[in-house]
């Protein structure tokens, strides 16, 4: 919260008439009481700490130093976080947030990449090996495997790892210029090691995909080993803290226990061990999307926050002629762009912390022995990444464009939101590429349910079958909503694969006939995955708020959340007659009824999510409302202001006006 003892009475009065203490909201989103404690201690060390808060803010920097000031905070944190002998992934999380958020780190995916790769897929001698000097930080790694041709195609990666029998080596080969590893983070400037995702050919055979750990800088001087040419890929949209980079090889030599061998081998003759499952080798892939869909609904909460109390202290148009300018907020045009996407935020953000769980629990399966969700959990991942990263993406970006001319100020902090999260929408898996990566697995487990297997966890609502009709009424109850959504899911997945089988049995080549149904597959996948966001934020409802005036708050923006997917999709859930007509006309009211019912609630919703005004880093979002006292103080610290007249009109405004502009050719500078 801000230091500030005077709040603006728009902002006071909001806070006033909410229907429930936002203290017991704060609790169920962050786990507890005791939770809620801790992580405002940590936010308060970040804070409150000299060093962080000596480097001037981000708008102000070039990229260099917002690179060099990255690596600075990184390696600071992780100091602390030793210091402070921080354990639990959400505790180290929050100190880092409130240091740097919405921020790059260079050492991120050295941490939640390279380190968890080797520790999944590494022997116990590959672990013992490089983990251990990982996590000292003596070696610095990251995750190369998006190549300039290509990105979410993985099996079309170019990278060569040839093994050696003679010398019991992979010579590693980028053989042609889309064969470069490109977009990598920390790649650049940051790390000397790398998990590498290539080919393996072994005796005159392709193997497919592997993970290599390689080293690709000295560790004395840092520069690049021989045959290894790497670089920073340059200026971008965003991310300019993070030196995204490009790698390439050239006869590059590596032991042969460079490459991770718990699941699948090459023996010292050459002879390659299959694992026993091909996508076993994609635990990473898909612990990182987990991540992502919970950073969505994060990404998305404090975007929400700065828009909602912006909204509530910014007043403009009279209704009437003479009479006062209303608040924003008051605008029902300006409800339908705020409160879907509170609800987005709390949906998303409960949804990544279930998709952790469900990852915890079937890779411990898996650990077991025991494969058989190992796939749905995959596509469950791949869709969930995709919705929540689309849902963020367009849904801040309106945000932004809510808050007038001044979102589109650095000093919103709006920007700098968007600009981290909407890479998501293609690292780790360009979206359209996701929906259809999901859709496979969809159609694939629907000709299994077609024999009467069946499935299991949450892959088990494609097995039922009866009702023709929608229970839905004016109650609204999350049940019949949960219920409409995984019809709608079953038979549009039913849809794409009685057509994707009809194509195959005329003819038709199985990437072909994909191709001929990727729409409706598109379709089918997004329903999956919006079918499960309902049913988690409901089920975390249902399991933690034991205060009824906050279930009665979260339900609103959980019915929300459904009849605005609804309605955004209409055709999907009208087309079988399971929802009539009638009952569509009757969720378009209900829509605007609940925007009437989150109102009064809007900024206590938003203030639960408990954002300190240092932590935001936005004008707009303050906790005291004095938004144009900090924009004229923003606009007062800009660099242009430095000096009363600058350079440039000496040389080039005061000729203009004089009549005695002269360009010379040889010294005009561009």
């Amino acid at each position: 919260m801000s230091s500030q003892t005077s709040v603006n009475p728009d902002l006071a009065k909001e806070r006033k008439t909410a229907s429930f203490d936002r203290e017991n909201l704060t609790e169920v989103i962050y786990g507890g009481k005791e939770s809620v404690r801790r992580r405002r201690y940590l936010q308060n060390l970040a804070i409150q700490d000299r060093y962080l808060q000596s480097f001037p803010p981000w708008w102000n920097m070039d990229r260099e130093t917002q690179y060099d000031v990255a690596v600075k905070k990184s390696v600071y944190l992780n100091s602390l976080v030793q210091k402070l002998n921080l354990k639990n992934g959400a505790e180290m999380f929050y100190l880092k947030e409130a240091a740097s958020n919405q921020e790059n780190d260079p050492l991120g995916l050295h941490q939640d990449m390279f380190i968890p790769t080797i520790e999944k897929q590494g022997t116990k001698e590959q672990i013992k090996k490089y983990v251990t000097p990982a996590k000292q930080f003596k070696i610095l790694g990251t995750y190369a495997q998006t190549e300039l041709g290509h990105g979410t195609f993985i099996r079309g990666l170019e990278t060569m790892a040839t093994y050696d029998p003679a010398s019991e080596e992979f010579v590693i080969n980028s053989p042609t210029i889309t064969s470069m590893k490109y977009w990598p983070g920390s790649l650049g400037k940051t790390c000397n090691y790398v998990i590498l995702m290539a080919q393996l050919y072994t005796k005159g055979k392709k193997m497919g995909i592997h993970a290599f750990v390689v080293q690709i800088r000295s560790l004395q001087d840092h520069k690049p080993m021989p045959g290894v040419t790497l670089g920073d890929i340059g200026n971008k949209l965003g991310y300019e803290g993070m030196d995204n980079g490009f790698l390439m090889f050239n006869n590059y030599r590596v032991p042969r226990d460079a490459m991770l061998m718990r699941y699948a081998k090459v023996e010292r003759d050459g002879t390659y061990v299959a694992p026993r499952n091909a996508k076993i080798a994609y635990g990473s892939m898909v612990y990182i999307r987990a991540l992502i869909v919970g950073d969505m609904g994060r990404s998305c909460a404090q975007a929400s926050t700065i828009a909602t109390r912006y909204s509530a202290v910014r007043r403009q148009t009279e209704i009437r002629p003479g009479g006062p300018e209303p608040q924003v907020i008051d605008y029902q045009t300006q409800q339908e762009k705020l409160f879907p996407m509170i609800a987005a935020s709390y949906g998303l953000y409960f949804t990544g912390i279930f998709m952790g769980l469900e990852y915890n629990r079937v890779t411990a399966d898996i650990e077991k022995g025991n494969l058989e969700e190992m796939q749905s959990l995959h596509a469950l991942a791949a869709g969930l990444k995709a919705l929540s990263s689309d849902i963020a993406s367009d849904g801040i970006d309106k945000l932004r464009r809510a808050c007038g001319g001044h979102g589109y100020t650095n000093a919103s902090g709006l920007g700098k939101i968007w600009a981290n999260i909407t890479p998501a929408c293609t690292y780790e898996g360009e979206n359209t590429v996701m929906y259809l990566q999901c859709a496979r697995y969809l159609v694939k487990v629907y000709a299994l349910v077609a024999t009467g297997k069946q499935l299991p966890g949450f892959m088990s609502y494609l097995n039922r079958s009866g009702k023709q009709q929608s229970s839905l009424t004016q109650a609204l109850n999350m049940e019949d909503f949960v219920d409409l959504y995984e019809h709608t899911a079953a038979r549009l997945i039913k849809v794409v694969a009685i057509r994707l089988q009809a194509l195959l049995k005329s003819g038709t080549s199985v990437e072909e006939a994909r191709n001929l149904c990727g729409v409706q597959m598109v379709q089918a996948a997004k329903m999956h995955s919006y079918a499960y966001t309902v049913r988690t934020f409901n089920a975390v409802i249902q399991a933690r708020a034991s205060d009824p005036n906050v279930a009665k708050a979260l339900t609103s923006l959980c019915q929300l959340f459904a009849v605005n997917g609804i309605l955004q999709r209409l055709g999907d859930f009208l087309q079988d007659g399971y929802l009539s007509g009638q009952q569509a006309a009757m969720l378009a009211d209900k829509q605007l009824a609940l925007f009437a019912d989150i109102r009064p609630n809007a900024v206590a919703l938003v203030d639960a999510f408990d954002y300190p005004d240092q932590v935001l880093g936005s004008c707009l979002g303050r906790y005291d409302g004095n938004v144009y006292e900090a924009l004229y103080e923003y606009a007062k610290n800009s660099p242009l202001n430095k000096q009363d007249v600058l350079p440039s009109y000496y040389t080039t405004l005061k000729p203009l006006m004089s009549g005695e502009l002269n360009f010379d050719p040889p010294t005009a500078r561009m």
